[in-house]
């Protein structure tokens, strides 16, 4: 099944790019930019419904996260970060930052990982921008990376099901979940994240 992601973006990733052909003036013939703008927001209205249905999973699995979002200066969301290769491999999502729950921008993240994987992997990262210099530096510059930039405390659920409360206090909180739910026990540390053209 992740094999089959990894294809299909792939697939899209190539067709954007071939999309992107010039006729001999160095220009984009009529027929290819309105080809390339349905793509494009063919592709925006995918990331948007993953990223609904994300926080949507978010929410079943993990108590105060939906008041901790809702506090959020912004939220960031990569719906599906795909983990390819065997022992050194390479990440990556794009996704959306809403403020106030209204779109401000797609991104893509990309980061290196070490370890046997086998086939392809995917998981759903979310950011929390808590405060406003933390979303401010995060949406100047010409990119973003965990750990040189900013740390980011990454959130999981205690005992009694509710999210660890101390590390809700950071300017900069995440999560990490897989299909069989939130992710501990690991670092967002060097994940770097720009602007994506679209």
């Amino acid at each position: 099944m992740q094999v089959r992601k990894l294809g299909v973006a792939l697939g899209v990733a190539v067709s954007l790019l071939a999309g992107c052909t010039t006729t001999g003036g160095g220009h984009l013939t009529t027929t290819q930019a309105n080809r390339d703008a349905t793509s494009i927001a063919n592709e925006k209205r995918e990331i948007d419904s993953a990223y609904d249905s994300t926080l949507t999973r978010l929410y079943g699995n993990a108590r105060g996260s939906q008041e901790l979002v809702a506090k959020a200066k912004g939220v960031l969301v990569f719906p599906s970060v795909i983990a390819a290769g065997l022992v050194v491999g390479a990440e990556y999502g794009k996704g959306a930052l809403r403020m106030e729950g209204k779109p401000a921008g797609y991104y893509q993240t990309v980061s290196g990982s070490f370890g046997w994987q086998i086939g392809a992997q995917s998981k759903a990262v979310i950011f929390l921008f808590m405060t406003q210099d933390a979303l401010n530096k995060f949406r100047t510059g010409s990119g973003w990376t965990v750990g040189a930039d900013a740390s980011v405390a990454l959130l999981n659920v205690g005992a009694n099901g509710e999210i660890d409360l101390n590390t809700a206090m950071q300017p900069v909180v995440g999560f990490v979940m897989t299909n069989s739910g939130l992710m501990a026990n690991l670092t967002l540390e060097g994940t770097r994240i720009t602007k994506l053209d679209m």
